[in-house]
C-alpha cells in the first residue's frame, strides 16, 4: 500500500520523486478498482462533480481502458448544486458516453426541503443521506466508490479504504476491518455493501498535482472569478440562483472568488482568491492555512458532524 505522504514534503522534493509519488497513488488506486470490479457483482461509482470525482473518473478510465468503466456512475442530486455542476456533468458523461444515474428524494423534493428553511443539518440528512440510502438500495449495489482522502476530515482519517456498511447502511467506526499491505476484505452478506475510497492516500495537494499532469477537466468554480456574494456568518456565499432569500441587511458585492470544494451552494463557502489556473492553485496552497473544507457548513452543525453523519449512511 502507498504511504501517505505530505503534499508538502513531495511538493519540495525533485520532480522525479514526485513523479514517483504520483505514480504510487494512481497505482494503487488502480489496483483498488479492479479488486472491487472482480470481486464485487454490483459496483457503483459516486459522482459528486468535485475535483476528486473528476479525478477518480480519470482513474477508472484508465483502469479498465480500452474498455469503459464496468459501473455505472451514480449522482445524488440535492436540487441545490451549482448550476455551472450539472452543466459540467452532464458535458463530461455525453462526451465520455458514460452511464449516469441521478437520484433525488422524491419525499424531501415534495415537502421543499432545503437548506434555508431546514438548515444543512435536516437537508444534508434527507437530501443526501437519505437520497443516497435509498438509491443504493433501489439498485442494490453491493460496492460504491467514493472520492473522499484522509486528510480532509478526522473521522475520514480513521476510515478504511474498504469501508463496510451494515444492512442498514451504518459505519461503526470501532469494528473496522484490518488492511494489511494490499489485501482487503471484500466479503458482505446480503444487503450489506462496502464504501471504497481509491483516493484515501491522497492530500489535496497531490490531487491539485495529478489534475495538473494529466489535464483533468474540473468544474470551471475551482477558478477565481467576481461572482456575486453576501456574508453569512462571515463566510462568502455565492447567490447561484433566485432562490436565495435576502434580507434588508444584506449587501450583494462582487469578489473576487473561488471554490476549494463544492457542495451544495447555499452551504458551500468561496474563498477570496486570484488563481486562474491549476498552477496558481497550486502556488496558492502553499501559503493556504486553512483546512479545505472551511467553507463547508455542513461540517460545523456540531462537534463530530462528519463522523455522525457518516454512521447514518452518508458517503
Amino acid at each position: 500500500m502507498a504511504a501517505c505522504h505530505g503534499g508538502d514534503a513531495v511538493l519540495n522534493a525533485p520532480n522525479s520523486d514526485k513523479a514517483s509519488h504520483l505514480r504510487r497513488l494512481e497505482a494503487e488506486a488502480i489496483h483498488i478498482m479492479r479488486e472491487v470490479a472482480a470481486e464485487f457483482s454490483k459496483p457503483v461509482m459516486l459522482f459528486s462533480v468535485g475535483k476528486d470525482s473528476c479525478v477518480m473518473l480519470h482513474l477508472a478510465r484508465k483502469a479498465f481502458y480500452p474498455a469503459k468503466p464496468p459501473f455505472p456512475l451514480l449522482h445524488v442530486d440535492t436540487g441545490w448544486k451549482f448550476r455551472e455542476m450539472i452543466t459540467f456533468r452532464d458535458r463530461v458523461v455525453a462526451e465520455l458516453g458514460l452511464q449516469l444515474l441521478v437520484h433525488i428524494n422524491e419525499d424531501g423534493l415534495q415537502q421543499n426541503v432545503n437548506p434555508f428553511t431546514h438548515g444543512s443539518n435536516v437537508h444534508t440528512h434527507i437530501m443526501k443521506t437519505l437520497a443516497l440510502r435509498q438509491a443504493l438500495d433501489k439498485y442494490g449495489f453491493d460496492a460504491a466508490f467514493g472520492g473522499a482522502r484522509r486528510d480532509e476530515d478526522k473521522s475520514r482519517a480513521k476510515e478504511r479504504i474498504f469501508s463496510f456498511r451494515n444492512a442498514e447502511h451504518g459505519w461503526d467506526p470501532k469494528a473496522q476491518r484490518p488492511e494489511m499491505w494490499k489485501t482487503y476484505n471484500t466479503r458482505v452478506a446480503r444487503n450489506e455493501s462496502i464504501r471504497v475510497f481509491p483516493l484515501s492516500n491522497w492530500t489535496e495537494l497531490d490531487i491539485w498535482h495529478y489534475i495538473q499532469r494529466e489535464n483533468i477537466p474540473v468544474v470551471p468554480l475551482y477558478f477565481a472569478a467576481e461572482r456575486p456574494v453576501v456574508r453569512r456568518d462571515g463566510a462568502f456565499i455565492v447567490i447561484d440562483d433566485d432562490r436565495m432569500p435576502l434580507t434588508a441587511s444584506d449587501i450583494v458585492e462582487r469578489r473576487r472568488v473561488r471554490f476549494r470544494t463544492l457542495g451544495c451552494y447555499p452551504l458551500t463557502a468561496a474563498t477570496l482568491s486570484d488563481a486562474v489556473n491549476v498552477e496558481e492553485i497550486i502556488e496558492e496552497m502553499l501559503t493556504s492555512r486553512t483546512s479545505e473544507r472551511h467553507g463547508r457548513m455542513i461540517d460545523k452543525d456540531e462537534a463530530g458532524a462528519m463522523e455522525r453523519k457518516k454512521r447514518e449512511g452518508y458517503f
